[in-house]
């Protein structure tokens, strides 16, 4: 009897050192979390509802004098979302005209970011006089959001004046109503 019990008290002795060198438990342990962030770039003119808007000029009443230019448009928003890559440290947004309309200059201005947004918001340019080609309208942009909607983001501010260039007043030719489309890009540098 004492020789099984030795054999058993052996057998439990083995079993429970087996049992305690297999074990993999201490005092800390880890684990991964593997996350991704999206490259983000996109942009938007706010109200949605109301983003078309109508400029114009009014005739004079006395003879001798030129037409007026309507007041400035400033009911649009410019937003924006970026995410940078690795590659490209911020972005830009450009603008540009669909055509160029004979004698008229179609002036902006992108006012600084306000609003409920955060992040590396972009640098307005100084007043553009817009044209075909892509021009600069805000610079800088890492990664940011400027807020949804109208009162976020950078206001954007439409003057019309006849054309400054060779020719100017002399192009100006009567028309019921000329369309334009402004197309705004976010892009890389």
């Amino acid at each position: 009897m004492k020789k099984i019990l030795s054999i058993l008290s052996m057998t439990s002795i083995a079993l429970t050192v087996s049992l305690n060198a297999h074990s993999q438990d201490t005092n800390t342990d880890i684990h991964t979390i593997t996350i991704g962030v999206p490259e983000v770039a996109i942009v938007d003119i706010e109200p949605l509802a109301s983003k078309n808007i109508t400029l114009g000029f009014t005739a004079p009443t006395e003879a001798g004098l030129p037409i007026v230019a309507d007041a400035a448009n400033n009911s649009l928003w410019l937003n924006y979302s970026s995410i940078k890559s690795a590659t490209d440290a911020t972005r830009n947004v450009s603008v540009r005209l669909s055509a160029a309309i004979p004698g008229i200059d179609i002036q902006l201005t992108a006012a600084e970011a306000s609003g409920l947004g955060g992040g590396t918001l972009g640098i307005p340019s100084a007043q553009l006089t817009l044209s075909s080609a892509d021009q600069t309208v805000i610079s800088g942009i890492g990664s940011a959001y400027t807020g949804d909607g109208a009162n976020n983001g950078h206001n954007l501010t439409y003057v019309l004046a006849p054309t400054s260039t060779t020719g100017g007043y002399a192009d100006l030719e009567a028309t019921a109503s000329t369309v334009t489309t402004v197309t705004y890009t976010i892009s890389d540098n």
